[in-house]
């Protein structure tokens, strides 16, 4: 049967219905409010796809499939996705769906004004299970007029189903491909003048007394996307009473102009304003304590108000609650002035630590407290950015980003409310989320050490112990990266790490490493929160001497006496005018990479530089910490550094045997100048910096998304200019290193180093162990290599034919 009808099915129609198709039926036999309407049945999509041999096709590209290869599948989903949009629809089904939509448009042949406005939903028959949330995992089509776009709505519903997003949810949840099929829900339209999601238990604190609903203005994708944050109303089941209320402002809503779904801005007056009276809600609140009831399980609901009337247009079981949370057996809430008064409690506690700092706030949609560093993805193709035990940032989460996700310690978005998607997943997969802060993308800068508590709401600048467990530790170190020095193998190329804030450096310096082969500084100077050049208008440069020594003492004492080489701050001018004060001393450039950054900028304000200068004296003269040396990036010109080397002096810091001065090599000219700089004996080091020397060399933007594959320091002309260096510094007695992660990332590229005489590698904390252990493996092979040379060599030498004797 290709076609069945709402008041048909009921909630044991999956195999036929999928989740939302089942529970559609259901509701409707039940006479709750449900838009009309009908399901082409998964027995329909498994006739279409045998037809066309796709079951051959989809076992063929997905057998032994790695799924956390994002481009092998991503190439692997749209092969098929291509092969269904493109595969024949069997005559019988596609009449099917006309039939039945004219059917629905209440005319045999309907005109176009009699053509309705439908939403085309996919409903797979995994989804919407007890055990498993498929959260929005295929297409849904909006606004959809005409027999045949109905017909091509449902075609790329079922193309929807192996989506990178659905391939890579149904192999981790260990559904088979060929098992599970696709329905797509044919539901009149409502156009909403309000819509949202209501949740029968409270679906953070799963208060079983409590309903959750979250309301906005027009079609109601833009709350379940958390494309907006939404308001909130908190109502207790057993009175009716709104026990609270978080009212957002919402700029746009999206609405129907035509046939196409558009953003309208809302007039401001209108956007601050509560979405739905109180009256409204506790009307809709009986509702959902109904459909629970009728169910007799907690459920997640999404509704449209239209006319005056409500209706509820999907209905699924929550699948985020705990088996004791959902049994909640408190039955009179705490009434709203007492919860007041317990969050105030908390605030006050945690404020009593001075060192913390917030840095936003927002709705903990998923609670608990992490530690990690922060990484932004403003879209979805730069998943492959996030590793494991990072803090994932972006203004809302969509499917698609589920596969990072998964990979994530904590997710901080700007937008969404707490059952908004961001919200689902990450209470799925039991990571803390915070959703609707805000500004999370604005404050919450790429590489920062944050702690995010999402039982609070709460993001913190640095690594905070609230006293909470975690799954990993701070900037994803777990316990499993701390390992004995003793145990881990040993390298003639010397291992440093990266590191960027004080609060770790008791962890990392466990860590088998030589050193910190790069500190940056910008992290503890934006934590001053004020531009440098402020602080010394106004007198101030004492704070920002003793802030920026104390952070750099902590680091070289639990380092103590590893070298801890200090990277002079190499701000971009986009970057310092984020500070306080930074508009009034920073130039806009089109393209700060490449602009006043660096060794520059030391010579033209050597008053900043100055303070700098005198930090790294505090901490070796006063703290007597003289592991610490100095680094200078981003140098351009001999003469650029002779004048740095000249205001070092100047300001009493000079280069000794146990004072050492690198110069980052980042630039080409510096890799053509190099010898220049040996020769003349301006560095005692060099550190190839591999991200901005490749960009500069290919002329690729490092954040470009469109050529990022075509980023690779593996290029030959980047390990050309790598060898040059390497050669050169070996020449004069300089030490050659080089920071980046393609060490780690590519043994062939680890092997180039070795074999070019680099002598230390420097990588981020999580890949000591792996960098270890492939330069080790690295150094072993070409140890083995050189010596069958010379065992080749010795019985070239002792078998010479006699005319060559």
């Amino acid at each position: 049967m290709n076609i069945m009808w709402f008041d048909r099915l009921d909630k044991n129609s999956i195999p036929m219905a999928g989740g939302k198709g089942a529970n559609l039926g259901e509701m409707t036999k039940a006479n709750l409010p449900v838009p009309p309407g009908f399901v082409v049945t998964s027995e329909a999509y498994f006739k279409f796809v045998r037809a066309n041999g796709l079951d051959k096709t989809i076992k063929q590209l997905t057998s032994n499939l790695d799924i956390e290869d994002s481009d092998k599948l991503s190439e692997v989903a749209e092969k098929m996705k291509k092969a269904m949009m493109t595969a024949p629809i069997p005559d019988e089904i596609r009449i099917d769906i006309v039939r039945s939509y004219n059917q629905l448009c209440d005319a045999f042949i309907p005109t176009p004004d009699q053509e309705k406005y439908v939403a085309v939903r996919s409903s797979a028959t995994a989804e919407d299970l007890p055990e498993a949330s498929f959260a929005g995992q295929q297409e849904t089509y909006l606004n959809v007029k005409g027999a045949d776009n109905v017909v091509e709505a449902c075609r790329k519903c079922w193309a929807s189903l192996f989506g990178a997003r659905s391939i890579y949810y149904r192999q981790t949840q260990g559904f088979d491909h060929l098992k599970v099929g696709l329905a797509a829900v044919v539901q009149e339209m409502v156009q909403s003048e309000k819509a949202g999601v209501m949740f029968s238990v409270e679906p953070v604190s799963q208060d079983a007394n409590m309903l959750s609903i979250e309301a906005a203005y027009g079609l109601g994708e833009v709350v379940v996307s958390g494309s907006v944050t939404p308001d909130r109303f908190l109502v207790n089941k057993k009175t009716l009473e709104i026990v609270e209320k978080d009212i957002a402002e919402q700029a746009w809503m999206l609405v129907r102009v035509g046939g196409e779904n558009r953003k309208v801005d809302i007039r401001e007056d209108a956007a601050k304003a509560q979405k739905l009276t109180d009256d409204e809600v506790k009307v809709l609140a009986q509702l959902g304590i109904l459909i629970e009831q009728h169910y007799g399980k907690p459920q997640d609901m999404e509704w449209a108000l239209q006319g005056g009337k409500f209706y509820i247009v999907q209905s699924r079981p929550i699948t985020t609650l705990k088996a004791d949370k959902s049994k909640a057996k408190m039955e009179v809430p705490q009434p709203k002035t007492q919860m007041k008064v317990e969050a105030k409690k908390e605030e006050k506690k945690m404020s009593q630590n001075t060192d913390l700092k917030i840095l936003t706030k927002g709705f903990g949609a998923s609670p608990g407290v992490a530690t990690g560093k922060v990484v932004y993805i403003p879209t979805p193709k730069e998943i492959n950015k996030v590793q494991k035990g990072d803090i994932l940032v972006t203004d809302m989460t969509t499917p698609d980003f589920v596969p990072a996700m998964k990979k994530a310690i904590g997710i901080v978005t700007n937008s969404g409310g707490v059952t908004c998607h961001a919200a689902i997943v990450s209470r799925e997969l039991g990571i803390p989320c915070i959703v609707g802060t805000r500004n999370a993308t604005e404050v919450l800068k790429e590489g920062m050490i944050v702690t995010v508590d999402a039982t609070h709401g709460v993001v913190y600048d640095g690594a905070v112990d609230l006293g909470e467990k975690q799954e990993a530790a701070e900037g994803g170190l777990s316990d499993n990266h701390i390992i004995k020095a003793e145990s881990a193998p040993i390298t003639g190329t010397k291992i440093y790490v990266n590191l960027a804030e004080p609060q770790l450096a008791h962890k990392v310096a466990q860590l088998p490493v030589d050193g910190v082969g790069l500190l940056r500084a910008e992290f503890m100077i934006a934590d001053l929160g004020e531009h440098p050049r402020k602080l010394v208008d106004e007198g101030r440069q004492k704070e920002f001497i003793d802030k920026l020594a104390e952070g750099i003492r902590q680091i070289a004492n639990e380092f103590y006496p590893r070298p801890v080489v200090y990277r002079a701050t190499d701000f971009k001018t986009n970057e310092y005018r984020n500070l306080k004060g930074g508009e009034k001393y920073e130039p806009k450039e089109e393209n700060p990479m490449i602009g006043y950054r660096g060794c520059a900028r030391y010579i033209r304000e050597p008053e900043v530089f100055h303070m700098e200068v005198e930090a790294i004296k505090k901490v070796r003269e006063e703290y007597g910490m003289k592991n610490v040396w100095v680094m200078i990036p981003f140098v351009r010109r001999l003469g650029e550094m002779r004048n740095v080397l000249d205001i070092m002096r100047e300001f009493g810091l000079h280069r000794t045997k146990d004072f050492k001065v690198w110069m980052m090599c980042e630039v080409p000219s510096t890799v053509f100048l190099i010898e220049e700089f040996c020769k003349q004996k301006l560095i005692d080091g060099v550190s190839i910096g591999s991200n901005d020397l490749t960009q500069l060399i290919m002329g690729i933007d490092r954040d470009s998304s469109t050529l990022a594959r075509d980023f690779d320091e593996r290029n030959a002309a980047v390990l050309t200019a790598i060898r040059h260096v390497a050669k050169i510094t070996q020449k004069y007695g300089v030490t050659c290193s080089i920071c980046g992660q393609a060490p780690s990332v590519y043994p062939e590229f680890a092997e180039k180093l070795v074999e070019f005489g680099m002598t230390s590698m420097s990588v981020n904390p999580d890949v000591v162990e792996r960098t270890k252990k492939i330069v080790a493996a690295v150094e072993q092979k070409i140890l083995l290599r050189r010596l069958q040379k010379l065992t080749e060599k010795d019985e070239e030498d002792h078998y010479l034919p006699i005319e060559r004797i």
